[in-house]
């Protein structure tokens, strides 16, 4: 299989390179037969060519099976007519990957873990309050007049079924429980639509317990109780904003991992920013990107029959959790000593120790 590699900008070079690494050990110990193509994007490339992302490049992710995406540092792009496209959500709205996956879960030895968390948020990625992808033409924000601004909010019932379809098909193959989230008594009309469609699509799922929660409400619940959720469904920004809690609870953002997925293509990034202050250093925090990377295996997997690619996901996963239970193969934002590159080379020794 082909894999289409985006690093990034600012640490995502770093994190691509060790996540690359913990790739080729799993293919070479699994005998995958992995094609790895590299594409420049970001501002490196812009300061060559004056864009972030040519259109070859977009080309090239649908000519893949799969993506890796490394973080985009977005906030320092010049404006979209100038070049400074974004990333991550020019691909998820070109392939259509209307489901970000968002796992979260506590591992032993990670400080400030909150136990019992073990969660997946299922947020849909392609409308919502998100004014680069939410229209068809134009852009979903404006200003009528010099001292107001309007930023619109699209839902559809088409992307609210097929999102929530994703989220009660995952729950079936875990606890069998989904948490919609929204603020449904004041969004009327938009989370009422999103709601509904919930609605519908949980009549046919009658094993799967649904429940309704506000965004405000699950904010506090998941930290006093993070056990008493699953699957978590929501709008996108909501789920945006969820997926960085659930991660910050169980124990960083550096562990934030994302898969986006829609009914032809997958793309894999990391759940975080570029961080460019800790750039350059050895101190970023790979262990997202390589999550992401075993969720991709995984999707590919399934979605093949290719039975390789799940026992090679399932090692790259076990393999972090070895290598975070020590301090010496964990970094330092996670209270351990190890560097990006040295924490990269533990994970492939405990792959290298798994059997096939």
């Amino acid at each position: 299989m082909k894999l289409a590699v985006l690093p990034g900008d600012d640490i995502g070079p770093e994190i691509m390179d060790a996540t690359l690494a913990v790739v080729r050990e799993a293919d070479k110990k699994f005998g995958l037969n992995l094609t790895l193509e590299v594409h420049e994007v970001g501002m490196s490339l812009h300061r060559k060519r004056g864009t972030t992302l040519p259109s070859e490049v977009v080309e090239a992710t649908r000519a893949a099976d799969g993506v890796l995406l490394g973080p985009g540092g977005m906030t320092q792009y010049p404006p979209v007519s100038e070049g400074g496209i974004n990333i991550p959500g020019t691909i998820r709205k070109q392939l259509d990957l209307y489901a970000n996956i968002r796992p979260a879960r506590s591992r032993p030895g990670v400080p400030k873990a909150h136990p019992g968390l073990d969660c997946v948020i299922v947020r849909e990625n392609t409308e919502g309050f998100y004014a680069d992808r939410n229209l068809f033409q134009g852009y979903g924000e404006f200003m009528p007049t010099p001292d107001s601004a309007i930023s619109l909010r699209l839902i559809t019932a088409k992307a609210s079924r097929r999102i929530a379809e994703v989220a009660f098909k995952i729950a079936r193959t875990r606890r069998k429980h989904v948490t919609v989230v929204g603020k449904r008594h004041v969004m009327q009309v938009t989370d009422g639509l999103f709601m509904g469609e919930v609605d519908k699509v949980a009549a046919h799922y009658p094993d799967v317990t649904l429940r309704e929660i506000d965004i405000d409400a699950i904010a506090a619940e998941l930290y006093t109780r993070p056990s008493a959720f699953d699957v978590i469904l929501t709008t996108n920004m909501f789920g945006d904003i969820l997926s960085n809690l659930v991660n910050a609870l169980a124990g960083g953002l550096g562990m934030a991992s994302a898969l986006n997925v829609g009914d032809k293509y997958a793309a894999a990034n990391a759940g975080h920013g570029s961080a460019p202050d800790i750039a350059g250093k050895n101190l970023a925090n790979p262990t997202g990107l390589i999550l992401s990377a075993s969720a991709l295996f995984r999707h590919l997997g399934l979605r093949s029959g290719a039975e390789a690619f799940m026992s090679a996901g399932e090692a790259i996963e076990h393999a972090v959790d070895s290598a975070l239970a020590h301090a010496e193969s964990r970094t330092g934002d996670l209270g351990g000593t190890a560097g990006t590159v040295a924490a990269a080379e533990a994970i492939c020794r405990y792959i290298q120790e798994q059997p096939k």
